[in-house]
């Protein structure tokens, strides 16, 4: 079949990053259509359109969709803080029913996390993120704010059953990472959902972390997570910090799923737009190719996603570990097309 894949290019470096993402698709023979959505800050401070419902409706229609990353420059004022967060990207995640976000980390030689292979799955669409919250008395010396935590029995229980379904695909391993000490509402809900869920799961071995603990093992012993499943923000927190340590935020890839496969999903690299190095051939394209070997897999393009990641993972070893060559943004791109060749 003919994939139709939307492309959000989106700010900075996102346009050059995706592109080499479709040439890696391209050269493992992947038979698709593309058509490119201009999105994210530029287009907000040219017409203040974020995400309108016709863009919506026509990204609906599409098998998934590769977003580059999106964000003003540094400094920059054109742009209100919030607007493309809530406006474009969380507005994606609650209108395609993004449930999931999965972030991979396998760690080069080289890094502080060396032997380090491990995935975050994220609940994607509900807690700190849900918009929940208000002010009062606003501006004045009494003002008042709060912002809530949503938390569903049936967002917290098919995060936590997809997280076990990919243990018991890697290492039957899984650890639950939240803070149930102090959130004793939203942390006794994800508790008891995945003590529950586990009994379905009699060959997985599980583990309990606050998230603070978590934060110390993630630097000290990175080594033993094999799954962790967390909340949505504490997911946003520890994946950062895993990505600093597996190498740099420049090799973080993520997949935003519809694991029901009801509407397409999204897959970006974690990093920033970067417009201080657009145009210099210097951007890193791992994360976002990585991103495409998870879109593949999502596809059930199983064989094609392997080959990707395969080249990946060797590319990221050479290029983290040559302390007399810097490659630049088509010479790593080449790299793993060579292998997937």
């Amino acid at each position: 079949m003919t994939y139709k894949i939307a492309v959000i290019g989106g700010d900075g470096i996102g346009p050059e990053v995706s592109a080499e993402a479709l040439r890696v698709l391209e050269a493992c023979g992947l038979d698709f259509s593309t058509k490119d959505f201009d999105l994210g800050a530029k287009r907000y401070v040219k017409d203040g359109v974020v995400l309108d419902d016709t863009d919506l409706q026509e990204l609906k229609s599409f098998d998934a969709i590769i977003l580059g990353a999106v964000g003003p420059a540094i400094g920059s004022t054109e742009v209100p803080p919030g607007i493309l967060e809530r406006g474009l990207l969380l507005k994606l995640r609650f209108e395609l029913d993004l449930y999931i976000n999965m972030r991979p980390f396998t760690a080069p030689a080289n890094s502080i996390a060396s032997g380090s292979d491990f995935v975050v799955i994220r609940e994607n669409t509900e807690g700190t993120y849900a918009g929940e919250g208000g002010f009062l008395r606003k501006g004045t010396e009494h003002e008042v704010a709060t912002q809530g935590s949503v938390n569903t029995r049936f967002g917290v229980e098919r995060c936590i059953r997809f997280a076990f379904d990919l243990a018991t695909k890697r290492s039957n391993r899984l650890t639950l990472v939240h803070k149930t000490n102090v959130l004793t509402f939203a942390g006794d809900l994800w508790q008891r959902t995945f003590n529950e869920v586990k009994q379905s799961y009699p060959q997985v071995q599980t583990d309990y972390n606050h998230v603070d603990a978590a934060c110390i093992y993630l630097v000290t012993q990175p080594q033993n997570y094999d799954v962790i499943v967390t909340d949505n923000l504490f997911g946003d927190i520890i994946t950062d910090l895993a990505g600093a340590v597996c190498g740099g935020i420049g090799l973080a890839a993520s997949a935003n799923l519809n694991a029901a496969k009801t509407g397409p999903s999204l897959f970006e690299p974690v990093h920033g737009a970067a417009h201080d190095i657009v145009g210099q051939n210097k951007a890193n394209p791992l994360a976002a190719i990585r991103s495409v070997a998870l879109m593949l897999d999502h596809l059930g393009e199983s064989e094609k996603a392997s080959k990707v990641l395969d080249s990946v993972l060797k590319v990221s070893q050479i290029v983290s570990s040559s302390s007399d060559k810097t490659f630049n943004t088509e010479e790593i791109t080449n790299l793993v097309i060579e292998r997937i060749s």
